[in-house]
């Protein structure tokens, strides 16, 4: 069993880019910069070893891929050390732990989704086939906000469907991607699973590298737009979850106090670092005190601070641009008139991406901490009369990856929910993917789905055979 030093030491390189701890700045290792020889390397590496693994049944690649889960599984407190460390949430609450655990279940849950050819009756005794092939080598680009968990969702679907996939993981979280790709190669053959460590112009390489049948991207949309323009030369295939700016909608039914601890982890959960977290939140003014009052006072009880400490459930921001990103908004938006409603502390803030815990209202329509993704701590409430006026502000965006309806009533929250524009509506939850069910954006949010069957078939080409 791996322990966070042997675990660290079996992934990190003697010299190379510094990798920080974004809650003390301290180094807590260091990884290579590879270069596009490299990326090139490990494609034709790649490529070979995908024509292997694609003659193997989907029996055989499930039984691997189930010994790689038990490996994570084992080693599962290790790695989530090395994601508290480098990424900075913390091992308490929805944290690191947590994190190393969804590695397992995306892993089990892959291999349990079930994609058999799809029969098509044309009559006169005649059929079509649909079978769903590999489209070859895989390449991926993570984002550092969930390192370890992203990656899982794009090389285990890949590897399932009978692909190889190259990995480019965020400079930032390098060493979370490289110690679950470790885990898992274990019990691959060699050249299956890489991860690349390098420079952002490295991550563009891949969306334009020819031997890439396939490109999946987590993160901005300003990165997203030039990822599909690169991968157009090629036509590769695409699956894009960009940005988001989600809305939740509370209707005037709810009690307060049952729901402010479902709306606190919608927003804030990893420190509010999540595409689909809760990011304008819309309360009728007939239960405005109540929800706020109620939303308040779970906030204080949330403390903030390094995440090795497991009193603490909130953690710094990954990186200090970030933090001077929320820093930004929010002081814009107290500016503008906002009213700040809560503001937190945070335990040894005096070093590291720290930015408290902050709620605020009273501000105009077009505040920048409204229209724009903040991708931290800080949480815009408006206060609406009309619901349609409600759903008009939520769906004034350019985005449109999650939102949700808060409400007793399953109809009427249902209602709403079809009318809001984004790929993913939750009732009485936010957040709350599942590796059974599908997940993707709308508008600027990018196109492609993850998770379920269908993304197992965005790993896969259709071939119809008829008979």
């Amino acid at each position: 069993m791996e322990t966070y030093e042997s675990l660290l030491a079996a992934v990190a390189a003697d010299s190379g880019r510094e990798v920080l701890n974004p809650a003390t700045g301290e180094v807590i290792g260091h990884v290579a910069q590879h270069t596009e020889k490299d990326l090139d390397a490990a494609v034709e590496k790649a490529a070979a070893a995908q024509k292997e693994w694609a003659k193997k049944s989907d029996e055989e690649h499930v039984a691997l891929l189930m010994k790689a889960a038990d490996e994570v599984e084992q080693n599962a407190v290790a790695l989530a050390e090395i994601i508290c460390r480098e990424q900075g949430k913390p091992l308490s609450g929805p944290g690191a732990n947590f994190e190393a655990g969804a590695v397992v279940g995306w892993l089990r849950a892959t291999c349990a989704t079930e994609l058999k050819p799809e029969e098509i009756d044309l009559g006169d005794g005649k059929k079509a086939t649909v079978h769903h092939r590999p489209v070859g080598v895989v390449g991926g680009v993570n984002p550092w906000n969930w390192p370890a968990m992203i990656a899982t969702w794009q090389f285990a679907p890949a590897l399932r469907m009978g692909n190889s996939i190259v990995m480019k993981p965020a400079s930032d979280t390098p060493l979370s991607v490289l110690a679950t790709a470790h885990l898992v190669n274990k019990h691959l053959p060699e050249g299956l699973l890489t991860v690349l460590t390098g420079p952002g112009a490295l991550g563009g390489a891949i969306s334009a590298h020819p031997g890439f049948a396939k490109i999946t991207f987590t993160g901005s949309t300003e990165t997203g737009k030039k990822i599909a323009e690169a991968a157009s030369q090629n036509l590769a295939r695409l699956t894009l979850e960009l940005g988001g700016n989600d809305a939740g909608i509370v209707l005037p039914d709810v009690d307060g106090k049952e729901i402010a601890e479902g709306l606190f982890w919608g927003a804030f959960i990893n420190t509010g670092q999540t595409c689909a977290c809760l990011k304008r939140l819309y309360v009728h003014e007939d239960v405005y005190d109540d929800v706020v009052g109620a939303l308040v006072e779970v906030a204080k009880q949330m403390p903030m601070g390094d995440g090795m400490d497991e009193k603490n459930v909130l953690g710094p921001l990954t990186n200090e641009s970030q933090q001077k990103i929320v820093a930004d908004l929010v002081q814009d938006a107290k500016n503008r008139g906002g009213n700040v409603l809560f503001e937190g502390e945070v335990a040894g803030g005096d070093k590291g991406f720290f930015h408290p815990l902050t709620l605020i209202d009273s501000l105009p329509a077009d505040a920048r901490l409204i229209t724009e993704e903040q991708f931290g701590p800080a949480l815009p409430i408006i206060k609406y009369s009309d619901v349609d006026d409600a759903i008009e502000q939520a769906n004034s965006v350019e985005v449109g990856l999650g939102a949700s309806v808060w409400s007793k009533d399953p109809a009427k929250a249902a209602e709403v929910a079809a009318r809001i524009e984004a790929g993913t509506v939750w009732i009485n939850s936010h957040g709350t993917i599942n590796p059974m069910a599908p997940f993707g954006g709308i508008k600027q949010s990018g196109y492609g789905v993850e998770f379920g069957v269908e993304g197992l078939k965005a790993f896969t080409v259709p071939q119809v055979i008829h008979s």
